[in-house]
């Protein structure tokens, strides 16, 4: 979960685009709350990457907070999307 200014930024986008790039499958998309969530699949040292990647997001973003945790991957994912597409 990605909580800030986080939608209306492209975060969903640049999200898609950085996941994309590291090599991992999964999902974003945004909640009524304002807050965007983020499902990875993927080599653990790469969703790392992508934490930390949240943290600052796009140029436009103002992320004050992100809340991770780390399971085992169901590999039900072949590509990264934005799920509300």
């Amino acid at each position: 979960m990605v909580s800030g200014r986080v939608q209306g930024v492209c975060f969903r986008m640049y999200t898609v685009r950085e996941a994309s790039r590291l090599g991992l499958n999964g999902w974003v998309r945004n909640l009524r709350n304002g807050d965007v969530e983020v499902l990875a699949e993927g080599d653990e040292a790469r969703l790392r990457d992508l934490e930390q990647w949240c943290w600052h997001g796009p140029p436009h973003a103002v992320v004050t907070g992100v809340a991770s945790s780390y399971g085992e991957a169901a590999g039900e994912f072949t590509h990264f999307r934005n799920a509300d597409e």
